[in-house]
């Protein structure tokens, strides 16, 4: 008789456990909640990596919308920024204006911008690109999923936007999770990174 309490009592343990994990989980909460937003979207805030704490190189490759091939070796010697993103993602809108400003004032300053576009195919990426005034390309990369699984433990497949900046060896050198908050941010991080020795 005391066997089946005791299973009894773990289970119900382990239940109240699986449970309140759940409750710390944003996409579980946006579930509970009534939202189809469908994706969890970061506060902007910043995270930077000194030089001297950096991890190796990230290499990776995709195809843009216009169908040209690019890849991590395309960039060495310059700073990348990657901004991880979808049409159907409001805070992708809000921010596309002062990434675009941002990638033409570092045009010819040694610095390239690279959308990352996890959901969509190229007619709907080209479509907001056209739409939102945005000039820099971007890798689809909703069939294979090659970038994000290149920055796994960096890019959460549910967190978008984020926007890395990638230093002139192809190292992380900083992420803003979700929208940028404006250019300056962005533009002094990009500046910083090019300043680099």
């Amino acid at each position: 008789m005391k066997r089946p309490v005791l299973a009894a009592s773990a289970l119900l343990v382990a239940a109240t456990v699986l449970l309140a994990g759940c409750s710390n989980d944003p996409l579980a909460e946006l579930y509970e909640s009534g939202t189809e937003q469908g994706y969890i979207s970061g506060d902007g805030s910043v995270k930077e990596i000194p030089a001297a704490e950096r991890a190796a190189p990230v290499a990776w490759e995709g195809v843009t919308d216009a169908g040209d091939a690019v890849s991590s070796d395309d960039y060495l010697g310059e700073v990348v920024v990657l901004n991880f993103w979808y049409a159907g993602c409001p805070p992708c809108r809000v921010e596309a204006g002062s990434l675009e400003e941002v990638s033409v004032e570092f045009a010819d300053a040694g610095a390239s911008f690279v959308g990352v576009n996890v959901r969509d195919q190229a007619p709907q990426s080209l479509a907001f690109a056209e739409e939102l005034g945005v000039t820099y390309p971007s890798v689809i990369d909703a069939n294979d999923g090659n970038l994000l699984l290149a920055f796994s433990g960096t890019v959460a497949p549910n967190s978008v936007p984020t926007t890395l900046v990638i230093d002139k060896e192809g190292r992380l050198a900083a992420r803003i999770l979700g929208a940028i908050d404006g250019p300056s941010t962005l533009r002094t991080l990009v500046r910083e990174t090019i300043e680099e020795p």
